[in-house]
């Protein structure tokens, strides 16, 4: 991750330098990111970059932070207005994230995601991210909707629902004009999930 230099860096300047890594970041695929190209756009010496971060993967497992606390306080905002229910809250975030008009952070991590289709980012992440995405969360989800009102069983049922909403979101990501279809086949496996497979 970052280092305290780089947490002490005045606001301008740390954004200015995480603004260029986005744009190269989802530019190019992982492989092919410079850290020549990060320097040169943020307008810092190339040395500089190392008293920041170790290399492009501790540069990349910060911004997947960023992103991670983005989107842990619009699932949060999602959460609320829908009293609770993980189930609904999957359906809104679809709406959202597949819509036209992304905000910033959300269209930076998109772009990256095209650009490198197939590479397993999870071997890249400190820790479980569905695990950490919901610390800080249980006082937003309804619990008492759930057979076994508990933690640990909320997790479980949230993992599967975050499983289906990726697979919809990245499908519909790719082919656009099929985003009603996606958005459907979303609410069928929500559904599934919610109430069982077998008679």
């Amino acid at each position: 991750m970052c280092t305290e230099t780089f947490l002490r860096l005045p606001e301008e300047k740390r954004r200015r330098f995480l603004d260029a890594a986005w744009e190269e970041f989802s530019t190019v695929r992982f492989v092919d990111v410079s850290i020549n190209q990060i320097v040169r756009r943020a307008g810092i010496p190339r040395g500089s970059f190392y008293q920041y971060f170790a290399g492009k993967d501790d540069l990349f497992a910060y911004l997947l932070e960023e992103v991670r606390n983005h989107v842990k306080e619009e699932y949060r905002r999602v959460l609320k207005a829908n009293g609770g229910d993980m189930f609904q809250a999957q359906l809104d975030c679809f709406d959202r994230m597949s819509c036209q008009d992304l905000d910033p952070v959300m269209e930076r991590c998109m772009m990256f995601v095209k650009n490198n289709q197939g590479m397993d980012i999870q071997k890249l992440l400190p820790t479980r991210p569905g695990q950490r995405l919901l610390d800080g969360l249980w006082d937003v989800i309804d619990l008492s909707l759930f057979r076994e009102p508990t933690q640990e069983y909320g997790r479980i049922v949230f993992c599967l629902l975050m499983a289906a909403l990726g697979s919809a979101f990245m499908d519909a990501m790719l082919i656009p004009e099929e985003r009603a279809l996606y958005r459907q086949e979303l609410a069928a496996k929500l559904e599934i999930v919610k109430h069982g497979s077998l008679a």
